[in-house]
């Protein structure tokens, strides 16, 4: 293993220690979180040792929690009693034998499955003004000191806490369908567009072809393409937010009476977004460079309602007829296809 993940607790008592941050959603199944906790009991008095695994929705600054309110949402959590051992024994795996050589005589293995119904990590673009964690959906793996699990009115002192962020991801499955393809008809304009494939990766080229058969009596002097994210977010209420991510202009110019094929490659970039408060990021750990949220693939039947985020992408091919002259706003013909787009990350060669 080329790294070990360990964070050790204010007052020394736990060390929590990870073999990995990066868990692969499958679609029908998602990789289990296997770790380790070192527990010097000392000084635990009639306190016990706990570990959790936590998916949150984050909508607000920590900073805002002085007022009373919590602006974290918990999606979906589970917690196991490690010291005392009671009755979380996991089977102990490869990963647990190596993290347990690490930690020595006093680890305690535990094993988290992750359900195949919760959202990926996301985190929405921070704006200039924002401070402190940025919202989103976040994963995090939390090993403290209490009498019990989760009592209300038991403080948890932090120095008596250790955790690490997670992230859940989805890459590109390896069999992909047949591209998009649209055709509409608009004026005595026909307007055909499509895609070789059903996928693409983040930085990766987008081909679109067009075809274009002008039988109206203007001529079609140039084609926009743009790209928008939707994020439906679901919570308490299920709120979308569209945002451009795309916009590019190409000279075309089809006479009346003719007909043009031709390719136009666009490239959507988190680089030409940086400044939109609220785009959706895949989910980063600390300041490492992340891209556009990865499509949400979700497998036929899953309850929308336990999501946090969905990301889904689509294309617009816009063709411009007339518009020339004093009036030619106005005598403009907009002929538009949409294309469903699905960007997502290459699966990581072996």
């Amino acid at each position: 293993m080329a790294k070990v993940y360990k964070k050790t607790s204010g007052n020394g008592q736990l060390t929590l220690y990870l073999g990995k941050r990066d868990y692969v959603d499958h679609v029908d199944s998602v990789e289990c979180v296997e770790g380790v906790v070192k527990i010097d009991p000392a000084d635990l008095g009639d306190k016990k040792v706990w570990v959790h695994l936590v998916c949150a929705f984050r909508y607000g600054r920590d900073d805002l929690d002085v007022i009373g309110l919590s602006f974290r949402k918990d999606i979906w959590i589970k917690c196991v009693q490690l010291y005392p051992a009671a009755d979380h024994k996991p089977a102990i795996a490869p990963m647990h034998t190596t993290l347990l050589t690490k930690a020595g005589e006093q680890g305690h293995a535990f094993t988290f499955d992750i359900p195949t119904n919760l959202p990926c990590s996301v985190t929405l673009q921070p704006g200039d003004e924002d401070k402190g964690k940025p919202c989103g959906v976040d994963f995090e793996v939390k090993a403290y000191v209490a009498k019990e699990a989760d009592d209300p009115d038991e403080k948890v002192d932090k120095k008596d806490t250790c955790r690490l962020v997670i992230r859940k991801i989805q890459f590109a499955p390896d069999k992909t369908g047949a591209g998009p393809k649209q055709e509409v008809n608009k004026g005595s304009i026909t307007l055909e567009a499509s895609m070789d494939k059903e996928i693409y990766y983040h930085g990766e080229e987008i081909p679109i072809k067009i075809k274009i058969k002008n039988d109206s009596n203007k001529p079609v002097n140039k084609v926009k393409v743009s790209i928008d994210q939707t994020t439906d977010v679901v919570l308490y209420s299920a709120d979308k937010y569209t945002k451009n991510v795309l916009c590019e202009e190409f000279s075309e110019n089809v006479e009346p009476g003719a007909s043009h094929s031709t390719t136009l490659t666009v490239t959507p970039l988190l680089a030409n977004n940086k400044e939109k408060r609220g785009l959706a990021l895949d989910g980063r750990l600390k300041d490492e460079d992340t891209n556009l949220a990865s499509t949400t693939v979700l497998r036929a039947g899953m309850d929308k309602e336990v999501l946090g985020i969905l990301v889904s992408y689509k294309i617009k091919v816009n063709l411009v007829a007339g518009g020339g002259g004093l009036l030619g706003g106005l005598t403009a013909t907009d002929v538009v296809a949409e294309l469903p787009l699905v960007l997502m990350n290459p699966k990581p060669t072996e």
